[in-house]
């Protein structure tokens, strides 16, 4: 197993790397050599008051004046060294300008990721547990409801009632422990809907499993049920769904940021964007690429520790599907 397990991580590694890569080479492809080449479109803007002396310093210092390989390998050279280039409006370098706004993105996702956790499994609990008289078809209408709801809406909701008319916290003050709890709130809301969505499904099929009703024939509570014999199998496929959250969350976090005016990676975007500042918005978006490659990868080096199930084929994942399983869950549910 464990010899097929680093195979597997080997492969999977080397298959992000590669994207990773790919993921820059289309971003330069984009950002610097598309007709137009935007950035010397950006420097002979009148508005910049830039003289052609100087545009010519900048250009050979970006090094534009090479041929085209030479500044996708340059460029790609230092994005794997970390270097991701100077910002030309400021000319400060870019990584420290993101250094300087990721904590608050960080932490407002970081929030937004636990309460998603939580609303998904308080949902997914009272969709098994609570009686439908008493709201349980309500509670699988809620993941519906919050991707219904685009995150800016539940944003300027929040802000209305518990900002200005509760004043439980300043708008002025968008870096409060109160303002990001609501931010984190208007970003966590919809990402938990597909979480939820996925763990209820699991979790109505787990519960007609034999082992389930063997667990419940010898008296089982309920809480202990779900925690013991049904979520962790129920769980499984939701780390896939979660891997994918993480996109919806870096680009959830740009919007939220602007509707609660935090300081972040958004805000920085937005600039970027208003200014043209395009080494900026080149980094950004390849280093968002590189985070949720990584997450991806994380995902599925996780899957089979937590799977004894999955079993581990020349690089690939197999799960089989056979009665074995059923049988394997129900001789847990007897011994347990």
């Amino acid at each position: 197993m464990r010899g097929a397990y680093l195979s597997y991580a080997a492969k999977r590694f080397a298959q992000a790397v590669v994207v990773i890569l790919l993921a820059y080479v289309f971003t330069f492809v984009v950002v610097s050599i598309l007709p137009g080449d935007p950035i010397t479109n950006v420097l002979r803007d009148p508005q910049n008051g830039f003289s052609e002396e100087q545009i010519r310093q900048i250009i050979a210092a970006q090094g534009l004046d090479r041929p085209i390989p030479v500044q996708l390998w340059t460029s790609l050279s230092n994005f794997v060294t970390g270097d991701l280039g100077l910002s030309m409006r400021s000319s400060r370098p870019v990584t420290t300008l993101i250094a300087e706004v990721l904590p608050s993105t960080l932490i407002l996702a970081s929030a937004a990721f636990a309460i998603a956790l939580l609303l998904a499994l308080t949902i997914a609990y009272g969709t098994q547990f609570v009686p439908k008289r008493f709201g349980q078809g309500l509670l699988r209408g809620f993941p519906s409801l919050f991707l219904s709801v685009p995150n800016f809406v539940i944003g300027l909701v929040l802000i209305h009632i518990f900002g200005f008319q509760l004043g439980l916290f300043r708008v002025i003050a968008p870096d409060s422990f109160w303002a990001t709890f609501f931010a984190a709130i208007a970003l966590g809301v919809p990402i938990s809907a597909r979480i939820t969505e996925v763990l209820i499904a699991n979790l109505d099929k787990e519960s007609e499993q034999e082992y389930a009703a063997v667990a419940r024939s010898r008296g089982l509570g309920q809480a202990r049920l779900f925690a013991r014999h049904l979520l962790k199998p129920s769980s499984l496929p939701v780390v896939t769904v979660i891997a994918l959250a993480i996109g919806e969350l870096l680009g959830g976090s740009l919007i939220t940021e602007t509707v609660f005016g935090r300081t972040g990676i958004g805000s920085l975007v937005q600039r970027s964007v208003s200014t043209q500042d395009l080494p900026v918005l080149q980094a950004v978006v390849s280093l968002a690429a590189v985070v949720f490659v990584l997450v991806n990868l994380i995902a599925d080096l996780v899957y089979p520790l937590l799977d004894p199930r999955v079993k581990l084929i020349g690089g690939r994942r197999v799960r089989p599907t056979t009665a074995d399983d059923s049988a394997t869950a129900t001789s847990a549910a007897v011994t347990s």
